[in-house]
């Protein structure tokens, strides 16, 4: 079995709290990415939460704010489910799995941001297409009302 670290993304782009959400959505179309991380500082690069296309949608456009006024920290979701580089894939699959998440950030010592794990990246760089399957799968499944 695979580690994180080997199949990660290295150097995710990211954003900081400060940083307007028309930043972000700049970001998501020119790096054609979903989610962007949100880090404390360059310097330190703690993750703190994460700003999905889904978190625009709903924050932004469906209340009608302002992209270029409103910060990241407004609309980030603050608890992120996340990985390590150690742990074994299948770990991070399943939580992938269990909270509907298409990516994972992957974050060493203090919570430092070092990668993310999209289902892509276990497509192209796991050579297991059965698991590939299960995990898209499981992941756009509707979770129980």
């Amino acid at each position: 079995m695979k580690k994180c670290n080997e199949v990660m993304t290295k150097r995710p782009v990211c954003c900081l709290p400060n940083d307007m959400v028309a930043k972000v959505a700049q970001l998501m179309k020119s790096k054609d990415i979903g989610p962007v991380p949100i880090i404390e500082s360059e310097q330190t690069k703690k993750l703190v939460g994460i700003v999905t296309d889904r978190d625009l949608a709903l924050k932004i456009v469906a209340e009608g704010r302002d992209a270029k006024s409103t910060k990241a920290e407004e609309v980030m979701t603050r608890k992120v489910v996340t990985c390590r580089p150690e742990d074994d894939l299948q770990k991070a699959l399943d939580a992938m799995s269990e909270h509907q998440l298409r990516r994972i950030p992957v974050v060493g010592d203090d919570n430092k941001l070092i990668g993310i794990i999209a289902q892509a990246d276990v497509a192209t760089r796991v050579n297991q297409p059965q698991k590939t399957a299960d995990m898209v799968k499981a992941i756009s499944q509707s979770s129980p009302k």
